[in-house]
């Protein structure tokens, strides 16, 4: 049985080979056991040992390099010196013996690999935001013989497109014929649809799993980033942010059909956000027709639909297997009650989390939808914060959700008679509105834990919480 040897004797047999002389350890790569490429490539790295990286490429017995974790202090000098070895690999036309390398990891990854060999030596970033080496599978679905793989993550900012971005992909667009450039996750701040196609051209675009657009854009630009979004066959999850449609916008329905029809295209997505998208009132069955695959998340927020555009989403098969629906700033107020009761039946089975908020909700809509809500076995997560609500219709809710068994989050508004006339928070209401509301909670008998905000500030919108911990009632055990 093989024994392992200790990351700390690993990471001082390292450190000495670099000690004693750079040309000797070298020269002793060819030799040394695999378990220390490493710790010798930490110790070459951190420590700016040019020559020792470029030759510690031209053996590494591993598969991947996860280089990205190591960057969270840019060292121009160091990675130029590992492009540098790479060229010398792509270079020959047949690879070292003992070299593996087939992809180069510039994500923010490796933490296991690093910790792994190398213990507490390893600097790695310690991002909540790290790739996990499991994600690599699928990375490799398609191995491209004789072509290195290098995985990167973009955030396209104009302003702050840095150095090192700039200078990989300059070298990768050298280097086309033999380097794939494969991002995951695409993030665009701010850079017109010129420049982020002539950025995407240098990328595997059917690579990429998840694209998020958080910059404000006129319908013509989307339409113009649409052929691309057409190419990333295999996107799972969209987030797409204020897109503005101008009072006279020439060709609109043209704009919204080249974006919508390139959903054809994402056999699948299962995650589809979008925030203030006004172009899709009165339109939005253009794009649920065009879903090719049943989403598991899906947000439409702060825009207006209208009560046919609520009728189509209700009657789509591709949201009968939702696990989270946001409809939060979607003014529901003139809707017919029950629009809402039937999209609620058509997800009970399996959704999870509910969100609407600042909906216009008013007493008869929640109460139609009880008996639905009272059906969605699976629910976890419910807020109906900053809706006008009544105390009676609350403890109605409560009690037709008692039965919940899942449901451990509930965010709901201060009840309407805690205020006074003139639209004033009465502290004196609110502390009986939480007595009773503890009361119901006592009958029920059942733990929960419910948090309570104010209507939003009218002057910022925020939401208030009155509460630094939330109102959590737990039953008593017997004696």
């Amino acid at each position: 049985m093989s024994v392992r040897t200790p990351p700390r004797l690993l990471e001082l047999a390292g450190a000495s080979l670099l000690r004693d002389n750079e040309a000797s350890a070298i020269a002793a790569l060819e030799y040394l056991p695999a378990e220390l490429f490493p710790s010798l490539f930490l110790e070459a790295f951190f420590g700016r040992h040019s020559e020792t990286l470029k030759a510690l490429l031209q053996a590494w017995p591993f598969v991947r390099l996860p280089l990205g974790g190591l960057m969270h202090m840019p060292q121009e000098e160091t990675f130029q010196a590992v492009l540098d070895g790479l060229d010398v690999l792509l270079a020959q036309k047949v690879h070292p013996r003992r070299c593996k390398l087939q992809v180069l990891d510039l994500r923010n990854t490796g933490r296991n690999f690093w910790s792994m060999w190398c213990g507490a030596r390893a600097r790695v970033c310690p991002s909540p935001c790290m790739v996990s080496a499991a994600e690599d599978s699928l990375e490799t679905e398609q191995p491209l013989a004789s072509s290195l793989k290098v995985f990167i993550e973009l955030c396209l900012n104009e302003r702050t497109m840095d150095g090192f971005l700039t200078y990989l992909l300059r070298w990768a667009e050298e280097r086309k014929d033999s380097i794939h450039l494969c991002c995951k996750k695409l993030k665009i701040v701010s850079m017109p649809v010129e420049n982020i196609g002539k950025v995407l051209s240098m990328v595997r675009l059917d690579c990429i799993r998840e694209v998020d657009v958080c910059c404000s854009w006129r319908l013509p630009t989307l339409a113009g980033f649409a052929s691309l979004l057409g190419q990333m066959t295999r996107v799972q999850s969209l987030l797409l942010s204020h897109v503005h449609v101008s009072a006279f916008e020439e060709e609109e329905q043209e704009h919204i059909v080249q974006f919508t029809s390139q959903f054809l295209r994402l056999h699948h997505l299962r995650v589809l956000y979008m925030e203030s998208p006004s172009f899709l009132e009165g339109r939005l069955d253009q794009m649920l027709r065009c879903l090719m695959t049943p989403l598991d998340n899906l947000a439409i927020t702060n825009c207006l639909l209208t009560e046919l555009d609520l009728t189509y989403l209700s009657k789509c098969q591709n949201i009968s297997q939702l696990k989270a629906l946001d409809l939060s700033g979607v003014s529901l107020t003139n809707f017919s009650p029950e629009l809402l009761q039937v999209l609620l039946e058509k997800v009970a089975a399996t959704l999870r989390e509910l969100y609407l908020n600042k909906c216009g909700i008013m007493d008869p809509q929640l109460e139609s939808i009880l008996p639905a809500l009272s059906r969605c076995s699976q629910l976890s997560y419910f807020s109906v914060l900053g809706n006008p609500l009544s105390m009676a219709v609350m403890g109605k809710l409560l009690r037709r959700t008692a039965g919940l068994p899942r449901l451990s989050q509930e965010l709901y508004p201060v009840p309407q008679e805690s205020y006074s006339s003139h639209g004033v928070l009465h502290p004196g209401r609110l502390v009986q509105f939480q007595a009773d509301l503890l009361e119901i909670l006592r009958v029920l008998g059942r733990p929960r834990t419910i948090w309570i905000s104010a209507s939003p500030c009218p002057h910022c919108g925020d939401n208030t919480f009155y509460h630094a911990e939330p109102i959590v009632y737990r039953c008593s055990t017997p004696a």
